[in-house]
């Protein structure tokens, strides 16, 4: 398992339903990794707790509504599960950034968005995507399932360029945390060569493609098959575009993991297109993993 562990997993709350989907599937993450779950709401104009204050002059009113129910909501379904609460006198942005270096896992809602804004990263779930030091869950509204289903698939977006350590520990410890398979989706448009002078497809020429990629995808995983021999995994090669492969390929799973370069000190980060999409259309919670 991973080094440097804090135990600790942190959900943003804000008082949306997506917001509630975040804090189920976080407690349900927590139990899981025997961690405390952390609630956290920031908001820069909170007032100084008062302990004497009456009721009806509480001008934390709606924080403390938020962090209520998002407590009951967790003592409901899983009361044996340690639970810290902080609420934080910062910008939501900063709190949550602060709050990463001290979890595991950032949980966080994330929004439906309209056509005419699906990569124009305007909300706070996905401006942190782009500058969390750990790994940042995205929940949209009831993503979050019950405790009586079934443990589905756990997805991960293979790139075979570059080295993605990070992104394939947590799927594997993920998948074999759950006990359930790892699906390795592997994504690439056919080379110039697989096409004729018409522009139509030479069948073999595509065969012999995609038999390279598999190959390759097969070495990539087979040091970690060794690491994890208790992890089935199901390597899935597509020759077309990565982004379409990993969504299609994540239907009917129940996490999906992708990666996310990391650099620090980058003005203004950026996301590439296959984890915008997986952000913006994953059918299931999706976790970017920063990586060197």
């Amino acid at each position: 398992m991973s080094e440097a562990l804090k135990d600790v997993i942190t959900v943003g709350l804000d008082g949306s339903p997506e917001s509630m989907s975040a804090v189920l599937w976080a407690a349900r993450e927590a139990e899981l990794r025997q961690a405390r779950l952390r609630l956290l709401h920031a908001w820069v104009m909170l007032a100084p707790e008062d302990a004497h204050r009456p009721d009806d002059q509480d001008q934390n009113y709606w924080p403390h509504r938020i962090m209520n129910q998002a407590r009951e909501t967790v003592r409901a379904r899983h009361p044996a599960l340690p639970v810290d609460e902080a609420l934080v006198p910062k910008d939501p942005l900063d709190a949550l950034t602060d709050a990463g270096w001290e979890s595991d896992l950032l949980v966080l809602g994330s929004r439906e968005v309209g056509a005419m804004a699906r990569y124009v990263l305007g909300e706070i779930g996905l401006q942190m995507m782009t500058r969390s030091g750990v790994p940042t869950v995205l929940v949209r509204a009831q993503q979050a399932p019950p405790p009586s289903d079934k443990e589905r698939d756990v997805v991960v977006g293979m790139g075979l360029k570059d080295p993605c350590e990070a992104l394939l520990v947590f799927a594997f410890e993920t998948a074999a945390r759950r006990g359930v398979t790892l699906r390795a989706v592997h994504g690439r448009h056919l080379p110039a060569h697989a096409y004729n002078r018409g522009g139509g497809v030479e069948p073999y020429m595509a065969e012999l493609a995609a038999k390279d990629a598999r190959q390759e995808l097969t070495e990539a995983l087979r040091p970690w098959r060794e690491r994890f021999p208790k992890v089935a995994v199901d390597e899935r090669v597509e020759m077309e575009s990565p982004a379409h492969a990993l969504l299609t390929g994540a239907a009917g799973g129940g996490l999906l993991a992708v990666g996310r370069r990391h650099r620090l000190h980058v003005l203004a980060p950026r996301i590439g297109h296959v984890v915008q999409a997986a952000v913006h259309h994953a059918p299931c919670p999706v976790v970017v993993v920063p990586h060197e």
